[in-house]
């Protein structure tokens, strides 16, 4: 499995494309925002020959799903989260409101769910579903043990962690689970998160102040 960084947004948000030598890929929390940004996503996909076969979601916050409407629409593929995820999607323009942002549109719902323990499959790749709620309620990592790669969205950071202080926020729990969860994959496992540069599972266990 071969992955591609797009940082979108004004909130600087990681975005992923996970893609193998099938061709299927499936976009990983889609912030793109702008028209450009669309093209950005839309260049690589046929630049390389892609098949996009799904959007899955780490949680749904609304730097997060900004580009939802734009792929869903424009592929016609599925939309996959946790099912906890979903009151953000209902609360999308409202929380864009609060940020200031214009937005006239509903995002889509989901049209799979997953979670703790599921294989999601696309291609020849298996995506292993790790629950970690704390930053929101039904937030999951991504985890291809083959490659050892770990997409955690706003769950672990380099030397930080998510912010528990929005609606689905709990700190102890957050911590927990990131412990219990995603300290016990090895350590050399890469983590890629919704901002910010890659780390390792290593460096965060032993480096990561709130640990």
């Amino acid at each position: 499995m071969q992955y591609k960084t797009f940082i979108f947004s004004p909130f600087q948000e990681n975005a992923y494309l996970l893609y193998d030598e099938t061709r299927e890929c499936i976009v990983v929390d889609p912030g793109n925002f702008s028209s450009e940004e669309n093209a950005q996503l839309d260049s690589f996909i046929k630049e390389n020959n892609l098949i996009l076969k799904a959007v899955v979601n780490t949680h749904n916050h609304l730097d997060h799903i900004f580009g939802l409407k734009y792929l869903i629409d424009t592929y016609k593929v599925d939309f996959v989260c946790d099912e906890k995820e979903i009151p953000y999607i209902d609360n999308f323009k409202a929380s864009c409101q609060a940020y200031g942002l214009n937005i006239d549109y509903d995002p889509p719902q989901p049209t799979k769910l997953i979670k703790h323990a599921d294989i999601y499959k696309f291609g020849n790749t298996e995506i292993e579903i790790i629950s970690v709620p704390g930053h929101s309620a039904g937030g999951v990592a991504l985890y291809n043990k083959k490659e050892g790669l770990l997409f955690c969205g706003d769950i672990l950071f380099n030397n930080s962690i998510g912010r528990t202080d929005l609606p689905g926020g709990n700190h102890e729990l957050l911590l927990s689970g990131i412990k219990e969860r995603l300290f016990t994959l090895p350590e050399e496992t890469e983590v890629f998160s919704g901002h910010g540069p890659k780390t390792t599972i290593g460096n965060e266990k032993w480096s990561n102040p709130f640990f």
